[in-house]
Protein backbone atom coordinates (compact mmCIF):
# COMPACT_ATOMS: atom_id res chain seq x y z
CA UNK A 1 0.00 0.00 0.00
CA UNK A 2 3.11 2.65 0.70
CA UNK A 3 3.45 2.23 -3.03
CA UNK A 4 0.26 3.33 -3.80
CA UNK A 5 0.57 6.19 -1.61
CA UNK A 6 3.80 7.43 -2.76
CA UNK A 7 3.32 6.94 -6.28
CA UNK A 8 -0.31 9.35 -5.57
CA UNK A 9 1.83 11.87 -3.77
CA UNK A 10 4.55 11.90 -6.66
CA UNK A 11 1.94 13.02 -8.52
CA UNK A 12 1.22 16.37 -6.70
CA UNK A 13 2.13 19.64 -7.64
CA UNK A 14 4.96 19.49 -4.54
CA UNK A 15 6.59 16.42 -4.59
CA UNK A 16 7.06 16.96 -8.15
CA UNK A 17 9.12 19.94 -7.09
CA UNK A 18 10.96 17.69 -4.42
CA UNK A 19 11.75 15.34 -7.33
CA UNK A 20 12.87 18.33 -9.16
CA UNK A 21 15.11 19.85 -6.89
CA UNK A 22 16.68 16.70 -5.47
CA UNK A 23 17.63 14.61 -9.22
CA UNK A 24 19.44 18.07 -9.43
CA UNK A 25 20.89 17.52 -6.01
CA UNK A 26 22.10 13.89 -6.89
CA UNK A 27 23.78 14.89 -10.32
CA UNK A 28 25.66 17.63 -9.07
CA UNK A 29 26.81 16.64 -5.33
CA UNK A 30 27.28 13.79 -3.15
CA UNK A 31 24.12 13.00 -1.60
CA UNK A 32 22.98 10.40 0.90
CA UNK A 33 21.22 8.16 1.07
CA UNK A 34 21.76 6.18 -2.29
CA UNK A 35 19.07 7.24 -4.40
CA UNK A 36 17.82 3.73 -4.22
CA UNK A 37 17.68 4.00 -0.69
CA UNK A 38 15.57 7.44 -0.15
CA UNK A 39 12.34 5.22 0.40
CA UNK A 40 13.75 2.19 2.28
CA UNK A 41 11.74 2.55 5.40
CA UNK A 42 8.56 2.44 3.86
CA UNK A 43 9.91 -1.06 2.03
CA UNK A 44 11.10 -2.13 5.04
CA UNK A 45 7.84 -1.81 6.82
CA UNK A 46 4.81 -1.86 5.01
CA UNK A 47 1.55 0.72 5.69
CA UNK A 48 -0.55 -2.05 7.41
CA UNK A 49 1.99 -3.68 9.49
CA UNK A 50 3.33 -0.45 11.16
CA UNK A 51 2.70 -0.83 14.93
CA UNK A 52 5.45 1.78 15.73
CA UNK A 53 6.43 5.28 14.35
CA UNK A 54 9.80 6.66 15.51
CA UNK A 55 10.11 10.09 13.70
CA UNK A 56 14.02 11.47 13.37
CA UNK A 57 15.27 14.27 11.70
CA UNK A 58 17.80 14.18 8.56
CA UNK A 59 19.84 10.97 7.33
CA UNK A 60 23.90 10.61 8.66
CA UNK A 61 25.72 12.66 6.16
CA UNK A 62 29.19 10.69 6.18
CA UNK A 63 29.96 8.13 3.65
CA UNK A 64 28.22 4.88 3.65
CA UNK A 65 26.37 5.66 6.75
CA UNK A 66 22.87 6.57 5.80
CA UNK A 67 20.39 3.74 4.22
CA UNK A 68 16.99 5.15 4.36
CA UNK A 69 15.88 4.55 8.07
CA UNK A 70 16.05 6.93 10.73
CA UNK A 71 18.85 6.33 13.45
CA UNK A 72 20.13 3.11 11.28
CA UNK A 73 23.25 2.89 10.17
CA UNK A 74 24.94 0.80 7.63
CA UNK A 75 26.60 -2.55 9.03
CA UNK A 76 30.46 -2.01 9.33
CA UNK A 77 29.97 1.87 10.73
CA UNK A 78 30.70 2.81 14.26
CA UNK A 79 27.48 3.39 16.19
CA UNK A 80 26.66 6.75 16.24
CA UNK A 81 26.36 8.60 19.59
CA UNK A 82 22.35 8.92 18.95
CA UNK A 83 22.23 5.30 18.74
CA UNK A 84 24.78 4.33 21.64
CA UNK A 85 22.45 5.98 24.20
CA UNK A 86 19.37 4.40 22.68
CA UNK A 87 20.93 0.51 23.15
CA UNK A 88 21.72 1.77 26.47
CA UNK A 89 17.91 2.68 27.32
CA UNK A 90 17.26 -0.33 25.45
CA UNK A 91 19.50 -2.43 27.90
CA UNK A 92 18.12 -0.73 31.10
CA UNK A 93 14.67 -0.81 30.34
CA UNK A 94 14.59 -4.12 28.90
CA UNK A 95 17.51 -6.04 29.40
CA UNK A 96 18.83 -6.25 25.62
CA UNK A 97 22.97 -6.98 24.69
CA UNK A 98 24.05 -4.09 23.72
CA UNK A 99 25.12 -5.15 19.76
CA UNK A 100 28.52 -4.32 18.11
CA UNK A 101 26.78 -2.70 14.90
CA UNK A 102 23.68 -0.15 14.37
CA UNK A 103 21.77 -1.10 11.77
CA UNK A 104 18.07 -1.55 12.50
CA UNK A 105 16.81 -3.42 9.75
CA UNK A 106 15.36 -6.54 12.12
CA UNK A 107 13.13 -3.88 13.73
CA UNK A 108 11.72 -1.73 10.57
CA UNK A 109 10.81 -5.76 9.43
CA UNK A 110 8.50 -6.16 12.58
CA UNK A 111 6.52 -2.87 12.40
CA UNK A 112 8.62 0.17 13.16
CA UNK A 113 8.93 2.85 10.55
CA UNK A 114 11.87 4.59 11.10
CA UNK A 115 10.67 7.62 9.59
CA UNK A 116 13.48 10.77 8.93
CA UNK A 117 11.11 14.04 8.54
CA UNK A 118 13.97 14.93 5.59
CA UNK A 119 14.96 12.37 3.49
CA UNK A 120 18.22 13.33 1.95
CA UNK A 121 21.04 15.55 3.27
CA UNK A 122 24.22 16.78 1.39
CA UNK A 123 27.60 14.89 2.37
CA UNK A 124 28.74 16.62 5.41
CA UNK A 125 25.98 19.31 5.70
CA UNK A 126 23.49 18.28 8.38
CA UNK A 127 20.26 19.57 7.52
CA UNK A 128 20.93 21.08 3.97
CA UNK A 129 17.83 19.54 2.07
CA UNK A 130 15.89 21.28 4.82
CA UNK A 131 14.04 23.45 2.37
CA UNK A 132 13.97 21.13 -0.32
CA UNK A 133 10.21 20.25 0.36
CA UNK A 134 10.52 16.65 2.33
CA UNK A 135 8.81 17.99 5.79
CA UNK A 136 5.53 18.44 3.34
CA UNK A 137 5.97 14.40 2.21
CA UNK A 138 6.44 13.44 5.92
CA UNK A 139 3.72 15.09 7.56
CA UNK A 140 1.21 13.94 4.98
CA UNK A 141 2.91 10.04 5.74
CA UNK A 142 2.52 11.07 9.68
CA UNK A 143 -1.48 12.26 8.77
CA UNK A 144 -2.67 9.17 6.91
CA UNK A 145 -0.62 6.87 9.84
CA UNK A 146 -2.81 8.91 11.81
CA UNK A 147 -5.90 8.37 10.30
CA UNK A 148 -5.39 4.33 10.04
CA UNK A 149 -7.55 2.79 13.08
CA UNK A 150 -4.90 0.26 13.65
CA UNK A 151 -3.62 1.13 17.32
CA UNK A 152 0.12 2.65 16.93
CA UNK A 153 3.10 3.93 19.15
CA UNK A 154 4.51 7.22 18.14
CA UNK A 155 7.73 8.17 19.36
CA UNK A 156 8.54 11.73 19.71
CA UNK A 157 12.33 12.36 20.79
CA UNK A 158 13.66 16.19 20.49
CA UNK A 159 12.00 19.14 19.61
CA UNK A 160 11.98 18.81 16.08
CA UNK A 161 9.68 14.93 16.15
CA UNK A 162 7.75 16.89 18.63
CA UNK A 163 6.82 19.75 16.34
CA UNK A 164 4.47 16.86 14.64
CA UNK A 165 2.35 16.03 17.96
CA UNK A 166 -0.24 18.12 15.87
CA UNK A 167 -0.62 15.65 13.42
CA UNK A 168 -1.38 12.82 15.69
CA UNK A 169 -4.96 13.38 17.04
CA UNK A 170 -6.32 9.46 16.75
CA UNK A 171 -7.26 8.49 20.28
CA UNK A 172 -6.46 4.51 19.21
CA UNK A 173 -2.31 5.74 19.15
CA UNK A 174 -0.55 6.44 21.88
CA UNK A 175 2.76 9.19 21.80
CA UNK A 176 5.49 8.58 23.75
CA UNK A 177 8.12 11.93 24.24
CA UNK A 178 11.04 12.96 25.67
CA UNK A 179 14.37 14.66 25.20
CA UNK A 180 16.37 13.73 22.24
CA UNK A 181 18.93 10.60 22.48
CA UNK A 182 22.37 12.79 21.86
CA UNK A 183 24.66 12.87 23.92
CA UNK A 184 23.65 16.67 24.69
CA UNK A 185 19.78 15.95 25.41
CA UNK A 186 19.70 12.55 26.81
CA UNK A 187 20.26 13.01 30.69
CA UNK A 188 16.83 15.22 30.31
CA UNK A 189 13.87 12.97 30.06
CA UNK A 190 15.25 10.13 27.43
CA UNK A 191 17.28 8.15 29.77
CA UNK A 192 15.36 6.60 32.24
CA UNK A 193 11.94 6.85 30.00
CA UNK A 194 11.61 3.07 29.72
CA UNK A 195 9.81 3.81 26.35
CA UNK A 196 10.76 0.59 24.84
CA UNK A 197 8.53 -1.33 27.38
CA UNK A 198 6.01 1.16 27.42
CA UNK A 199 6.35 0.72 23.52
CA UNK A 200 5.43 -3.29 24.19
CA UNK A 201 2.83 -2.68 26.95
CA UNK A 202 0.49 -0.58 24.61
CA UNK A 203 0.80 -3.46 21.55
CA UNK A 204 -0.21 -6.48 23.70
CA UNK A 205 -2.78 -4.14 25.56
CA UNK A 206 -4.08 -3.71 22.35
CA UNK A 207 -3.91 -7.06 20.82
CA UNK A 208 -0.68 -6.31 18.71
CA UNK A 209 2.81 -8.63 18.22
CA UNK A 210 5.39 -6.72 20.49
CA UNK A 211 8.32 -5.80 18.85
CA UNK A 212 11.50 -7.97 19.73
CA UNK A 213 14.35 -4.85 19.84
CA UNK A 214 16.81 -7.38 20.22
CA UNK A 215 19.55 -7.07 17.73
CA UNK A 216 21.90 -9.89 16.83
Amino acid sequence: MWKEIIDREKKQPYFKEITKRVLDEYRNKTIYPPLDDIFNAFKLCEYDNVKVVIIGQDPYHNVNQAHGLAFSVKKGNPVPPSLKNIYKELHEDLGVPIPNHGELTSWAQQGVLLLNTILTVEAHKPLSHKLIGWDQFTDRIIQLLNDDPAPKVFVLWGNNAKQKRRFITNPNHLILSSSHPSPLSARYSFFGSRMFSKINQFLIKNQREPIDFTIT
